[in-house]
């Protein structure tokens, strides 16, 4: 075998093992067809493929809140921010006027 004919197949194999790393393993997968590939090859029944949907889904729905969530926090943390800057008050003196006035 030349050394030509050598690099090329190592080559090969190389480029193999990239494609068989990045399209058969879920942690790899960064794109919606290394992702399929990935679950066909899961070979999962309609069933599975069914519940696998409902958790995917359901992590989803959560993964939005929790964005929801921090979304409002920021904005509570900037509305904060900005009394603290109109009265001229530390950020932690404008909380802890809060915190007085909802004990009340």
């Amino acid at each position: 075998m030349t050394d030509i004919n050598l690099q090329n197949v190592i080559n090969a194999f190389d480029e193999l093992d990239f494609e068989n790393r990045t399209t058969k393993s879920l942690e790899n997968a960064r794109n919606r067809v290394q992702m399929k590939t990935y679950l066909s090859s899961l070979d999962y029944s309609l069933r599975r493929i069914k519940i696998l949907e409902e958790v995917v889904s359901e992590l989803v729905e959560e993964k939005q809140t929790e964005l929801v969530k921090q979304e409002h926090i920021q904005t509570y943390k900037a509305k904060v921010i900005q009394l603290s800057r109109e009265f001229k008050i530390s950020y932690q003196d404008v909380l802890s006027i809060m915190l007085k006035l909802k004990q009340d």
